[in-house]
């Protein structure tokens, strides 16, 4: 099986459990070995008292797409740290893209970058996540 059909495997099985991105609207666009991107519109619920979209939104829509590019290779994977840095407001109506890549995966320690945009390309926040592998896979390889 390929890298990318072992990432697209991995993609189609925890969606199937993501309850909170699914919850979201959140929905995944490409994934890829070690990459994934995934978009989310800005509803009005997720607008805080200044009329932008709350920084746990933003977070959330990194975070989802940090987990499916450090989990993609169908190593059972985990977030053990993320910073986020906010740069500009995110709008209700955008839609926001966040596109994880792989930066360094060295044993069992990752390190992944996202950016987040809107739909006109303005960027966001940059997101940085820590991954550790731990034991067992997404499925059983054949």
């Amino acid at each position: 099986m390929s890298a990318q059909r072992i990432a697209e495997k991995v993609a189609e099985i925890m969606w199937a459990d993501d309850h909170a991105a699914r919850g979201l609207g959140i929905e995944i666009v490409a994934v890829g070995p070690g990459a994934a991107t995934l978009k989310m519109a800005v509803r009005p619920d997720m607008v805080n008292g200044h009329g932008s979209c709350h920084g746990a939104f933003i977070f959330a829509v990194a975070d989802a797409t940090f987990a499916y590019a450090c989990n993609s290779d169908n190593q059972r994977t985990v977030a053990s740290g993320a910073d986020i840095d906010f740069l500009a407001p995110a709008m209700m109506g955008e839609v926001l893209t966040a596109t994880a890549i792989r930066r360094q995966q060295g044993g069992r320690s990752g390190l992944y970058d996202v950016e987040v945009v809107n739909q006109d390309g303005r960027l966001i926040a940059l997101f940085r996540g820590r991954a550790v592998r731990v034991k067992g896979h997404i499925f059983e390889p054949a």
